[in-house]
């Protein structure tokens, strides 16, 4: 067995279940669940038929490539959307369709860290254990990069250490961020690419919740645009990671693409090829239909803004919480240990959260999700508001 299978720690719901061993929540609850980021939105019906429409294709092997009109689609959207110069996206040699962001981002570190040189990846703490499972099957050792409340939620590049600069082969980002919301500015990413550049490492951005924010003017800064912006049209040591499951109500589909820096994406298509992960053939059709409308995502933008609004007039007066900059997540600061407040709630509420100890480890003295949980506000706003209602109480009562 590969020894590095053994550096794994439980999956944080599979600790959330045996958190909630032995429990038996109120009867007269019905259970609403708020620990898991997956879309309860309608999918879009156009998907739908485009999926039956294309049914006749369960007869052919689908490229590792995708097709061109899929990949014309997403640079096309991706152009648009991040404000890249026309043509500086080539759907040939600069976009990769994946079968959703989750195995692509732990397939990309299999790829690209060379083990043999005591390679470090360094990624948010909190985070998307993805990251830390792929660091560790890929032979790298994780580096966390604290986000707290005191910094913004943002990482202290400054207080890395050179030699771990030195060592880092990898960087995952999360904007906006997963749990916290948070979406890093311009100077952030500015740095990062100069850091990228000066030590030799690649950037890989998760920007999976890129497209659920509360201002129509004001979108999300991606990785590619901030490229763009400083006229670096090759996205040298850049790559992102988008999804259709966030964006479009599809986590099902599992559809998403990878984009950025031709001479990185070149060789993930040859590890691609052989790792065996291609979307078949009528994902591809109706992931094409996806990307090419706007009209859902701004609609199920829209739902978001409402249960935001009317959840955080119920929790503000009771927990210290804010509006995330983008996202659906809350992060919120509990008045007890966080387990035992997801644990207690569960049992005297019927509602169940995600401790944030569990999406965290401990790095320079602190686990950054210790005394927080986090809450996906992905059901309807109806059930949305009635677990408010249910939190408020269940605090109230402490």
């Amino acid at each position: 067995m590969n020894p590095n299978l053994a550096r794994l720690q439980p999956y944080p719901f599979e600790k959330l279940a045996k958190l909630k061993e032995g429990v038996t929540p109120p009867a007269d609850k019905p259970p609403i669940a708020l620990y898991i980021g997956e879309p309860q939105h309608p999918a879009p019906a156009f998907v739908a038929e485009e999926l039956t429409a294309r049914l006749a294709t369960l007869a052919n092997y689908p490229l590792t490539k995708g097709t061109p009109a899929l990949r014309q689609s997403i640079a096309a959207w991706a152009t648009r959307r991040f404000q890249l110069p026309p043509g500086s996206l080539d759907p040939e040699q600069q976009v990769l369709p994946v079968s959703g962001t989750r195995e692509a981002l732990f397939a990309f570190a299999q790829c690209v860290v060379d083990s043999r040189d005591q390679p470090l990846v360094l990624l948010p703490n909190p985070f998307y254990q993805i990251y830390e499972g792929a660091a560790l099957l890929a032979g790298a050792q994780p580096y966390f990069l604290n986000t707290l409340s005191e910094t913004g939620f943002l990482p202290e590049l400054d207080a890395v250490p050179e030699a771990v600069w030195r060592r880092c082969q990898l960087l995952y980002l999360c904007s906006p961020g997963n749990p916290t919301g948070r979406v890093l500015p311009l100077e952030i990413l500015n740095d990062l690419i100069d850091r990228a550049d000066r030590y030799d490492f690649i950037l890989a951005a998760d920007e999976c919740y890129s497209e659920i924010y509360f201002d129509e003017d004001q979108p999300p800064l991606g990785l590619l645009q901030a490229c763009a912006r400083r006229g670096r049209a090759d996205f040298r040591r850049c790559v992102v990671f988008h999804s259709l499951s966030k964006r479009s109500n599809l986590p099902g589909l599992r559809s998403g693409f990878v984009a950025g820096d031709a001479e990185i994406l070149r060789p993930f298509l040859r590890y691609r090829t052989y790792h065996g992960c291609t979307m078949p053939l009528f994902s591809q059709a109706a992931s094409g239909k996806a990307w090419d409308d706007e009209r859902h995502v701004r609609e199920n933008r829209e739902l978001y803004r409402r249960k935001f609004a009317a959840v955080l007039d119920i929790l503000r007066p009771v927990l210290e919480v804010e509006r995330p900059d983008a996202g659906f997540y809350l992060w919120p600061h509990t008045p007890i240990d966080d387990t035992e407040f997801a644990r207690e709630l569960f049992a005297r509420q019927n509602v169940t959260v995600l401790p944030g100890s569990y999406l965290s480890r401990e790095a320079n003295g602190v686990n950054p999700g210790r005394n927080r949980v986090r809450m996906a506000l992905v059901a309807s706003l109806d059930e949305c508001v009635e677990a408010a209602r249910r939190i408020r109480e269940f605090v109230q009562s402490l």
